[in-house]
């Protein structure tokens, strides 16, 4: 048996893999929800009830009208999405001239109510789903066996995450985006449409969410508490990359599941708090975030 570091090499390269899926999750829902600060001020805390309603459709068009995978791929984010605008048309859009705090409260709120209402309905014991049949299997690599869906899960998240980011950086609706933030009479007086393109740049960040939980529920299951076992540490990676950086949310969310799933192999009791011990350490240093542009 190949050792490394005094750990069986496939060991180490097995929660290497687990730390790549987590980090792919962890940068899909913080890349979410630093759009939304970013260019909106708003404290999302529905994220993490969103994503999980992304695995519920999934479920739901699965087991009603025999949909899969693919098809909930493309409907979650529509449906999931559509409900996000008419949250912030109906209530978020109030808020906005006051604290962020009052958002804060009320996407909180709302989540707690979100996810009563689906475990009301649908218990808690939660529900499997099947990985797609195209994505069945895996590879023997020699030094470890990569299932192919997991696989599939780390190159979709990176493909999305850096599309976003390009989308955002590089492009003409980006630049409308982040000038719409810092002015947005300015832009309003150019002829483009503001409250419009904050409404669609909200409904955009929910639907990352709700891929990133259709993508998570063959390998978490569907539970009504998805969204709440994983939103605090989301928020941890978000602060830790810097409050509104989507550069920062996608590296430092793939470097912190990196760094817990190292951690599970050499010191296990701590994984499930190192990502807070380092947000402490960045807060101490840099409080503004790795990556977070000062004030």
């Amino acid at each position: 048996m190949t050792l490394l570091f005094g750990i069986p090499i496939q060991a180490l390269f097995g929660q290497l893999l687990l730390g790549l899926i987590n980090g792919a999750f962890y940068a899909m829902l913080s890349l979410g929800l630093a759009l939304i600060f970013g260019l909106l001020n708003i404290i999302n805390f529905t994220h993490g009830a969103q994503y999980m309603m992304g695995a519920f459709v999934a479920w739901l068009v699965l087991s009603h009208a025999g949909l899969g995978y693919w098809a909930a791929l493309l409907l979650a984010p529509l449906l999931v999405g559509a409900l996000g605008i008419l949250i912030e048309r109906t209530m978020l859009s109030r808020l906005y001239k006051l604290d962020h705090l009052y958002g804060l409260l009320l996407t909180f709120g709302l989540a707690l109510v979100i996810e009563g209402g689906f475990r009301q309905l649908y218990g808690i014991s939660g529900a499997p789903y099947a990985v797609p049949e195209e994505l069945q299997g895996g590879w023997n690599l020699g030094f470890m066996y990569l299932p192919i869906y997991r696989g599939w899960v780390v190159l979709a998240s990176l493909f999305l995450c850096l599309g976003t980011w390009l989308l955002i950086e590089k492009t003409k609706l980006g630049s409308y985006l982040r000038a719409a933030t810092e002015n947005p009479q300015l832009v309003q007086a150019f002829g483009v449409n503001v409250p419009v393109l904050v409404t669609l740049t909200y409904g955009f960040g929910v639907a990352l969410a709700a891929i990133a939980g259709v993508m998570a529920a063959p390998i978490y299951s569907v539970n009504p508490l998805m969204g709440s076992n994983i939103i605090i540490v989301v928020f941890a990676v978000v602060v830790i990359g810097g409050m509104g950086s989507i550069l920062g949310a996608i590296v430092t969310g793939f470097m912190l599941g990196l760094l817990e799933g190292l951690t599970k192999v050499f010191y296990p009791e701590a994984a499930s708090t190192v990502i807070f011990v380092v947000m402490a350490i960045v807060l101490m240093i840099k409080p503004q975030g790795l990556f977070g542009k000062g004030s």
